[in-house]
């Protein structure tokens, strides 16, 4: 197997007298998806906040590339390569869905706000907006405002933001949140076309979604991993068996409740 593009070893984060990610190990493969799932209060957004920069860890390492980043800002790990999918920036609802992206694609470039106005224009900086656009199922919403597209939509051009700082992994942060049926298959079936795009460590309470994408899945339960492999050796571990529903009982799919 390649060497990880995402490497967590030991990883800790107390706040006062309660351990939120207690000596955690995360590997994420290059073109995997890596799911994170546990039951509420696990731990899983402070990892995901440790892991974008947004909280600092008391102990333990972070190596993106085989480079730790221990210390790296939220901004210089964007440039690293790492992007957290749907919390990574605000959308200007007074703005259309192709010049939300084309900002995100601008600020990649290291231009700031004040240069917005001109690249309307930047036929070469649209051209990789509508790309993205095209990525997320959204090229036939291009010019609509985002005030007023539909919420699975909102989803689909806030991962299109994602991508536009040309990810090598993605930090996606419950992207199913909210969907209906109908498009949590879409987004299930944009996840998996785009993992030959970037990795994925996709934090997802939908089981049915997880099971549907994950190559290896890990189990965190009051800040531990008790458990990683892929998805049938989750469904047979006797310690996630117990975790979710007590000793002897079979698992599914439709138990993992997060």
């Amino acid at each position: 197997m390649s060497e990880p593009i995402l490497s967590v070893r030991g990883l800790v984060k107390s706040f006062g007298g309660l351990v939120a990610t207690d000596h955690v190990d995360v590997d994420v493969y290059p073109g995997e998806i890596h799911a994170l799932i546990g039951p509420n209060g696990a731990g899983k957004t402070t990892l995901i906040a440790q892991l974008c920069g947004e909280l600092s860890h008391d102990a333990g390492t972070i190596a993106l590339d085989g480079k730790t980043i221990d210390g790296v800002s939220v901004a210089d790990r964007v440039h690293l390569g790492l992007a957290r999918s749907f919390q990574i920036t605000c959308l200007l609802p007074t703005y259309t869905v192709l010049e939300n992206v084309a900002l995100a694609v601008q600020i990649r470039q290291g231009h700031s706000f004040r240069f917005w106005k001109p690249v309307r224009s930047d036929t070469a900086l649209l051209a990789r907006a509508h790309a993205h656009l095209a990525r997320v199922g959204l090229a036939d919403r291009a010019d609509a405002l985002v005030a007023n597209i539909a919420h699975g939509e909102r989803k689909q051009l806030e991962l299109a933001v994602a991508l536009a700082s040309e990810p090598r992994l993605l930090l996606l942060d419950e992207p199913m949140a909210g969907l209906g049926p109908v498009e949590s298959a879409e987004m299930i079936e944009i996840l998996a076309g785009l993992k030959s795009h970037a990795s994925m460590l996709l934090v997802e309470h939908d089981m049915d979604a997880v099971f549907a994408l994950a190559d290896r899945i890990s189990v965190l339960v009051y800040g531990r991993v008790i458990a990683s492999g892929t998805p049938e050796e989750i469904r047979a571990s006797e310690e996630v068996k117990a975790a979710y529903l007590g000793e002897g009982d079979e698992l599914g799919a439709e138990d993992l409740v997060c």
